[in-house]
């Protein structure tokens, strides 16, 4: 399929300060979700689908630290698709805190392995891609007006690519 493509010279993008602008978000969400529930969970959730691709490709976090989310297929903003697929791993577990009692149990138990698995991916993976991001074919970039070459991907994400 000729669909991804690979940053050849991405951005050095601070690892902690994405996971800090993700944190934001998700204390937008913390403070809606709380004191309107269950209906601020339904209202989190929709927020936390779509946060990457509203202005330009920045949720409020990024846009508060100067990130924005990029399609590896274009370089353009993220879609509201791609959003919907790169936040999956946060807004699933999510979503089962609307039912009470069993709903949280099961989000307690499923939210700390998948964020685990997030945050081990954006830091052991070269390109500094999290599980949504492979997901959704979606890149964070710093916005500092660098211009970003791209080419083909190698045939898997996980594949170095070394002399090329």
């Amino acid at each position: 399929m000729n669909r991804k493509y690979f940053l050849n010279s991405p951005q050095k993008v601070a690892r902690l300060t994405r996971l800090i602008a993700k944190a934001i978000d998700l204390f937008i969400v913390l403070i809606v979700s709380i004191p309107f529930y269950p209906g601020g969970v339904l209202l989190g959730v929709i927020y936390i689908s779509v946060c990457d691709a509203l202005r330009g490709g920045q949720s409020v976090g990024k846009k508060f630290i100067g990130f924005s989310v990029i399609s590896l297929d274009d370089g353009r903003p993220c879609s509201y698709k791609q959003s919907f697929i790169r936040n999956l791993p946060l807004s699933v577990p999510f979503i089962f805190s609307i039912f009470p009692f069993w709903g949280w149990i099961f989000s307690v138990l499923i939210s700390p392995p998948l964020i685990l698995l997030e945050v081990y991916l954006l830091f052991k993976l070269d390109s500094g891609h999290r599980l949504g991001d492979v997901m959704a074919d979606t890149s964070v970039v710093s916005l500092t007006g660098a211009k970003i070459s791209s080419k083909k991907q190698p045939s898997s994400w996980f594949e170095t690519s070394r002399g090329v």
